[in-house]
């Protein structure tokens, strides 16, 4: 009978559209902004537990937030199969990045419940807080606090451009639990995501059977010259730090284009102060983002970062300031997870290819205590990240089947 079990793409699709209020950004067809914690966060949060409560789920929080809702299984004392995934997103994001996994774990409670399925383990779906890092820094905190990456009091520390905490806020939302992250076990977490890239689009591959994640680290860059008015200070005489940081960009990018392939770098933030039209810049603030699926390649490009710093200094005469603020390290998936994905996969019968995925995601953090996997989906450009993100109702019908059967194949044949 489980193995004939497929989801409602209707409803799936239907859930998707209604959530999809929460942030809706005015005058875009998809566009959204639903901040961690943010009014609209908070709003997609209560429809989600709503949602779940109406099938019979048990809707519990943790310190940080985190939201866990649980179906019971059938054996007693089982840690449950986590599907997880985030509802917040970026200040100009879509409506898809995320919510799809949460929402198709969703389904797949629902697609349980009617069938009147109780499987082994009990299944928990989960929003994990804070994954985008749009709001607090850094990306996946939540996830990273279960995990004990990052410690509580760090992660509820953060603090937006505003000067508000993540603590603040999440005891503004009513969502702040008495469990420590991390306090119980999962027998195995399964993320069903968005690509956010263009190769299954390019490829006309329907699933995207994720093998690991590159790594990723994060900084911030400071640099110090001097102000001076625009019209009465000589050009070798300056000390201008949007120039010397204008440069630093150019050289951030080569670094990205080193290893063609598997080396990338973004600047995602650019500031220059104070600000004044006829004033040559004193200070410029920037942020770097260096991806590669090697812990060698990464070596590489901080040191080549390190080094055009270096020399920047010298030859523009600023000061330079490189501030770690996140690393995380390149990920290899369970193999017993990856087997049950791609045996769904192939059982479905629809068309895949094993890949990594560019973007971090919770499932980097859940991999470090639990068997974890992820499920691609293609979306269209590969945009994502972008107010023009978009999937088809197929494919995010096609995607939680497979995440239905492939946590139903895990639940048959671990314990």
């Amino acid at each position: 009978m489980t193995a004939t079990l497929r989801v409602s793409g209707e409803r799936l699709w239907a859930s998707l559209c209604d959530t999809a209020r929460f942030g809706a950004i005015p005058g875009t067809d998809r566009g959204m902004c639903r901040l961690t914690l943010s009014d609209e966060d908070i709003a997609v949060r209560r429809w989600f537990v709503a949602a779940c409560e109406a099938i019979g789920m048990t809707v519990t929080t943790d310190r940080i937030g985190t939201v866990f809702a649980r179906r019971e299984g059938s054996e007693p004392g089982l840690p449950p199969i986590a599907i997880g995934s985030h509802l917040d997103t970026q200040p100009t994001g879509g409506r898809f990045d995320g919510i799809l996994g949460v929402l198709a774990g969703l389904e797949v409670a629902r697609t349980l419940h009617e069938a009147g399925i109780v499987t082994r383990h009990p299944i928990e779906v989960i929003d994990w807080t804070n994954e985008e890092g749009a709001r607090f820094a850094p990306a996946m905190v939540a996830s990273g606090v279960f995990a004990g990456e990052f410690s509580l009091d760090y992660a509820l520390s953060a603090t937006d451009r505003d000067g508000v905490t993540l603590g603040e806020a999440l005891a503004r939302s009513g969502f702040a639990g008495d469990e420590e992250p991390g306090a119980h076990p999962l027998a195995a977490h399964f993320e069903l995501h968005i690509e956010q890239g263009p190769v299954l689009e390019n490829e006309a591959l329907e699933i995207g059977v994720v093998g690991g994640v590159q790594g990723i680290r994060w900084y911030d860059v400071v640099v110090k010259g001097q102000t001076c008015h625009a019209g009465t200070t000589p050009m070798a005489l300056r000390r201008d730090a949007l120039q010397a940081a204008a440069r630093l960009a150019v050289m951030v990018d080569d670094i990205g284009r080193s290893d063609p392939g598997h080396s990338l770098s973004t600047i995602g933030l650019f500031q220059a102060y104070p600000g004044s039209r006829n004033t040559a810049p004193g200070e410029a603030r920037l942020t770097v983002d260096l991806r590669h699926p090697q812990i060698a390649g990464l070596d590489r490009m901080e040191a080549a970062l390190r080094d055009t710093i270096a020399a920047l200094e010298t030859a523009q005469d600023v000061t330079i300031s490189l501030t770690p603020i996140w690393s995380s390290p390149p990920v290899v998936f369970d193999p017993g997870v990856r087997s049950a994905i791609a045996t769904a996969t192939q059982r479905l019968g629809y068309s895949h290819r094993t890949m990594l995925s560019g973007a971090g995601h919770d499932s980097v953090y859940t991999a470090r205590v639990a068997p974890t996997g992820m499920i691609f989906v293609p979306c269209e450009g590969g945009l994502s990240h972008n107010i023009a993100e978009n999937i088809t109702p197929a494919e995010a019908e096609r995607g939680a089947n497979v995440l239905l059967q492939a946590v139903l194949d895990y639940d048959r044949h671990n314990a």
